[in-house]
């Protein structure tokens, strides 16, 4: 169980990192992280204040995960944290099915960049941090 919340937690710290350095003008791997309509035609453009809260609602929810996890020797879990972790552990599983259109496992544009970034890395990756979210609550 440590392995897979730790784990958790320094993955959700790297992909925060990822996007403060989008945040400050960092271009690579920009054009792999947003979903497109047709080949090169992106979806949205993230602005920055969208690009800023995610990645501090990533390490937020890394946050939230140790403490529910009472890895924090002085934050104890609560039913605050706890029902942190409910709805983050939604919002991942969420993720990880998708729009059924552009991103998830059951998208049907599957041959954008995107998309296959999305098949192979970012969908199991939403997978396991929703289970490992919904395992430290038990």
């Amino acid at each position: 169980m440590s392995f897979l919340v730790y784990s958790s937690v320094g993955i959700l710290t790297l992909i925060s990192f990822i996007h403060f350095y989008w945040l400050f003008g960092g271009k690579r791997g920009f054009i792999a992280s947003v979903p497109e309509k047709v080949e090169g035609d992106l979806l949205f453009t993230p602005k920055i204040i969208e690009t800023l809260i995610v990645a501090l609602g990533l390490l937020f929810v890394g946050f939230m995960l140790l403490v529910q996890f009472d890895a924090i020797p002085f934050l104890k879990p609560t039913i605050l944290t706890k029902t942190f972790c409910i709805l983050f552990t939604c919002v991942f599983f969420l993720r990880a099915v998708g729009d059924f259109k552009y991103l998830g496992f059951f998208k049907r544009i599957k041959h954008s960049i995107f998309a296959k970034y999305d098949t192979k890395y970012y969908s199991p990756l939403c997978l396991y941090l929703g289970l490992s979210l919904l395992l430290v609550l038990f």
